[in-house]
């Protein structure tokens, strides 16, 4: 079916593309608030209706009756594996090679060390991690931390600027393969090809691409990734995350937090550290059961889209809504300060939208929620909106849009009550 093009799209459009899209049926596995347009996604994912009971299973039933047992009878050990093979379908990856445990931070942390570890090894005088300089702040904090523990450097750059800085053969290249900030889609394999012609490895941060749309670890030949379960996953508010490391890594070096679950063979109980095989090495402590459990619902929730087309037909979803959103924007907020900081480029677009206000970008994003269209501020100016296709329609595109015409037209977000800044933004 066509419709109109989003620059003259009416609400009736949005609708008749709803009631064509094959996809629409994977909503329903999601329990959305009445009244409220969810574009935060790519901040925290929304609860699947299977969720509440399989989290009430796992706590009256595996853990109030099995107690300790339902480590064996219910699987509980297993959880890490379990639910990391069903990741390593979203992502290119294998079974066996990824795992859910611990947060992004302790993951990229785990990954980072053993990176340096095999670069420095095998080229001593490489003293430089280079990211780019508008990369999540945790990644950047955590290298910064290494390399000031290693006596190295952590070189900073734009985003064009970074295929010049292999030139100069640093020791690893760190990347969040989507741009919180932005929105931009890094180009996983050219960069990876790159990086490796010039000797250097490299650490991925999936947390805005996994699950968002097609992400081919194995065929981009990369080196280690880490990933979020609490956004495009809809893991739940601080799931757990999940780390893979390329079976030609995995094993040459212990990751630096030697737990007990990353032994061998933790229930022999050993004073010496014996490290598993694979990447059975990069667990650490014991397993977060109910979060794990709540992670796998949410994983499942994507995995439902494989009948339909799976990511490539979610990614195409995404694209359309993101595209309409621009368009909308632009067209019927016209006048107001707000510039699109997305790329415009689709190729180049993850599953998100920034548009920058020199003025007003929190106080705008505080209107549009006392209005029921959710997305989220970045500092100091990005009003951001996530588009994911398993639960977003064409027509919360076009009411979100218009809420935000209301918004800017009628200079409501002057008001006192969306200047005061909260904790969480």
């Amino acid at each position: 079916m066509t419709t109109a093009h989003p620059l003259r799209w009416t609400r009736a459009d949005a609708e008749a593309r709803d009631a064509s899209d094959p996809l629409a049926p994977l909503r329903d596995q999601f329990a959305l608030p009445d009244g409220t347009i969810y574009l935060d996604g790519n901040s925290l994912g929304v609860l699947p209706r299977a969720t509440a009971a399989r989290v009430q299973q796992v706590v009256t039933e595996e853990w109030g009756r099995g107690l300790i047992t339902s480590w064996n009878r219910a699987g509980w050990i297993e959880l890490p594996g379990r639910v990391g093979d069903k990741i390593a379908r979203l992502v290119g990856a294998r079974p066996g090679e990824l795992v859910v445990a611990d947060s992004t931070s302790v993951n990229l942390f785990k990954v980072l060390s053993a990176a340096l570890a095999i670069a420095r090894a095998d080229a001593p005088q490489r003293r430089v991690i280079v990211s780019e300089r508008s990369n999540f702040p945790t990644d950047l904090y955590i290298a910064e931390s290494l390399a000031r523990a290693h006596d190295l450097r952590l070189v900073l750059a734009e985003a064009e600027d970074l295929p010049a800085l292999l030139a100069d053969r640093p020791a690893l290249l760190m990347l969040t393969q989507v741009n919180y900030r932005s929105g931009r889609l890094h180009d996983m394999a050219a960069l990876t090809q790159a990086a490796h012609a010039a000797g250097t490895l490299t650490v991925w941060d999936l947390a805005h691409s996994a699950g968002a749309l097609p992400v081919d670890l194995h065929g981009a030949q990369a080196d280690f990734a880490v990933g979020c379960g609490y956004k495009y996953l809809n893991g739940g508010p601080g799931a757990p995350a999940f780390v893979w490391a390329h079976p030609r890594h995995a094993e040459r070096f212990w990751q630096p937090l030697a737990g007990w679950m990353g032994h061998a063979a933790p229930f022999e109980f050993t004073p010496d550290y014996r490290p598993a095989p694979g990447i059975g090495r990069y667990l650490c402590g014991t397993p977060s059961v109910i979060g794990a459990a709540a992670l796998e619902c949410g994983v499942d929730t994507l995995l439902a889209a494989e009948r339909l087309g799976g990511l490539a037909a979610l990614r195409a979803k995404s694209l359309a809504l993101s595209e309409a959103f621009i368009a909308g924007v632009e067209a019927r907020c016209a006048g107001h300060g707000l510039q699109l900081v997305t790329p415009r480029d689709a190729a180049l677009r993850g599953s998100q939208v920034s548009f920058a206000h020199a003025e007003g970008g929190y106080a705008m994003v505080q209107a549009l929620i006392a209005r029921g269209v959710v997305g989220d501020f970045r500092a100091p100016d990005l009003l951001r909106f996530g588009f994911t296709p398993l639960y977003t329609r064409h027509v919360d595109v076009w009411d979100a849009v218009e809420q935000l015409r209301q918004v800017l037209e009628t200079g409501e977000w002057r008001e006192a009550r969306f200047q005061q800044r909260a904790a969480v933004t």
